[in-house]
């Protein structure tokens, strides 16, 4: 299979012959990893008991997949992934955002996807041939699964539509099993040893877990939908279908394997740790089958992100090449992965990045959607490139490139959102207003988007006239 050439450009549809199908299974496909069940482990940790943590994250799941979905409409419409799309709202320049934004997300989630993963892989090897937990094991182990994510990403997005298809398949049937084997351990009562609920009641670690469990799922998808919609053709495919394929994808592809990992904590009584009590609790006969989720697993979800982070830093970097930016941010990742085996408790990390980056990337997405609204679903493609091409003007140059009401609206709502954060080593003077419950969530998103309604009242028209510096014709639209 060739290598992907493509990095933010617009693709033409001839070659946006993706479906519907192909989202659902590498929504699913990529999500059933150890980087992903691992969320359903916070829950537990926080002290709250079995009915607790999932309907926390149900309910979080389904929020987030109702606020986050409507994104995959904004790529199957401009052909280019998100961040360069919100060029529509943000400006050229201003689209920057949105890709810093994308590439924290995607480092943050591969580095735990890796992280874990590669934890889990030693103690199993561990078990099967006595391998010791030494820093040279798990350098190794690291280095393997970074490489072999590295070759999935560059290669690109058919390798990795590929590899999905054969993970939705190999991983649900390794999953199943693995209900199986933890049955007979698991309870419903809360883990004594976590000492009680995290933040001292019962409704705030709740909300809590529904925002660091449930919520912050779907948010990790705010700029890697386009990603993949960008190869659906709206020719020949409606966007209901795009949007309910979204739904079912986030839902099964983030319900399933988190579900997993809230079951797998009570029976394996992980309360301050996830993976080394998986492993410990593992039969023998299902060590194998392990592994193979530890490992494929893991490749296929931290691939689907480095991905990302390639596209990410292209458009950060319009003269460097999505393969040699893949590359960098591997790099990148893998420091990340030490760095968070050897200084960082993983559930202070976990929830401090997810609140973190939930702050400030909801804002940016409601921003993105209203625009989205606003235009109608019409958008300018090749203005969007103007930026890309290190060219001037079109009707999305705003002010030398920046919108700069979208842009400070976007800033309001993420300094909101960290205002009113509550963190493990953290919290924000806000949360004297809210009872000390984490509202950052809404706090970001109704802040941002209502400073963007209000100082920016109308949406840029596919007439209006540009910059007087755009070549000729460059107002045009194309349509898409």
């Amino acid at each position: 299979m060739p290598m992907e050439q493509r990095g933010v450009d617009t693709v033409p549809d001839e070659e946006r012959t993706s479906s519907p199908r192909d989202l659902v299974s590498i929504l699913l496909g990529s999500n059933l990893c150890l980087g992903v069940i691992v969320f359903g482990w916070l829950p537990p940790s926080f002290g709250l008991g079995w009915w607790a943590s999932v309907s926390s994250i149900v309910a979080g799941t389904v929020l987030g997949t109702l606020f986050t979905a409507p994104l995959a409409l904004v790529s199957l419409r401009t052909g280019t992934n998100l961040s360069t799309s919100s060029g529509a709202q943000f400006g050229v320049r201003g689209r920057l955002v949105g890709s810093v934004v994308g590439l924290l997300l995607a480092l943050g989630y591969t580095t735990l996807t890796v992280w874990i993963g590669g934890d889990v892989t030693v103690g199993v090897l561990g078990r099967l041939f006595g391998l010791p937990a030494s820093g040279l094991s798990y350098g190794a182990v690291y280095g393997l699964l970074a490489a072999a994510t590295v070759a999935g990403a560059v290669y690109g997005y058919r390798v990795l539509l590929a590899m999905s298809r054969v993970l939705a398949i190999g991983m649900t049937a390794l999953l199943a099993l693995g209900v199986l084997a933890y049955a007979p351990h698991f309870t419903t009562g809360a883990l004594p040893e976590t000492g009680g609920y995290l933040l001292g009641g019962f409704w705030p670690t709740w909300l809590l877990a529904t925002v660091a469990a449930g919520l912050s799922g779907p948010v990790a998808f705010i700029t890697l939908l386009g990603d993949y919609t960008r190869y659906i053709s709206p020719a020949r495919h409606t966007s209901r279908r795009v949007l309910h394929a979204t739904w079912l994808g986030l839902m099964a592809g983030l319900l399933i394997p988190q579900l997993f990992g809230t079951f797998t904590a009570y029976a394996a009584r992980a309360a301050l740790d996830y993976a080394g009590p998986l492993v410990d609790a593992s039969p023998a006969w299902y060590l194998v089958p392990l592994l193979l989720a530890a490992s494929a697993g893991s490749v296929g979800n931290a691939g689907l992100m480095l991905y990302s982070m390639g596209l990410d830093l292209d458009a950060i970097l319009p003269r460097t090449s999505r393969a040699r930016a893949t590359c960098a941010m591997a790099v990148v990742a893998t420091v990340c992965v030490f760095v968070g085996h050897y200084a960082w408790d993983a559930q202070s990390a976990m929830t401090s990045f997810v609140l973190l980056l939930t702050a400030i990337g909801t804002p940016w997405a409601v921003i993105t959607l209203i625009g989205y609204v606003r235009c109608g679903g019409t958008y300018d493609p090749e203005s969007l490139q103007v930026f890309n091409r290190r060219a001037r003007g079109g009707i999305y140059w705003y002010r030398s490139g920046w919108n700069v009401p979208a842009t400070v609206s976007w800033a309001a709502g993420a300094l909101a959102g960290l205002l009113a954060l509550s963190l493990p080593s953290y919290e924000g003077p806000l949360l004297a207003l809210t009872g000390g419950v984490d509202c950052s969530f809404l706090l970001s998103g109704l802040v941002g988007g209502a400073a963007y309604v209000l100082s920016a009242p109308g949406s840029v028209s596919m007439e209006t006239e540009a910059d007087s510096t755009a070549p000729a014709g460059e107002n045009s639209p194309s349509g898409v």
